[in-house]
């Protein structure tokens, strides 16, 4: 056993502090999950629009794709942003950043993918 070990100047495992789930969720939910999920639902969404064929089978599903995007942004990012003590002008601010952003890029790529 070295000296350092002995005097106890190497850092103890237990006293770190164990991770905060909440927090950890939280920042999964908005900087992972979120993007991708509104990405991808601006992309198809941008689709259906332009695409043209509007037929009931397909209106409902960018209906339902719209509704469960809203809950997404409402209930795992603008609430649980609320839920970390932080104020509602940044829990929009990042409903703003991990939602609206992502979604209008996926737009904007079908845009770009439809244009050329």
């Amino acid at each position: 056993m070295t000296s350092a070990r002995r005097s106890g100047s190497w850092p103890s495992l237990s006293s770190h502090k164990p991770l905060n789930r909440q927090k950890v969720f939280a920042s999964l939910i908005r900087w992972v999950l979120a993007p991708l999920v509104l990405w991808v639902s601006g992309f198809f969404t941008a689709n259906f629009v332009l695409g043209g064929q509007y037929s009931w089978p397909q209106t409902s599903r960018v209906l339902v794709l719209t509704a469960t995007v809203l809950i997404l942004s409402y209930e795992f990012v603008y609430k649980e942003q609320l839920s970390l003590n932080v104020s509602a002008g940044q829990a929009k601010a990042a409903v703003v950043y991990a939602c609206l952003l992502p979604y209008l890029v996926g737009w904007a790529t079908m845009l770009a993918r439809w244009i050329w």
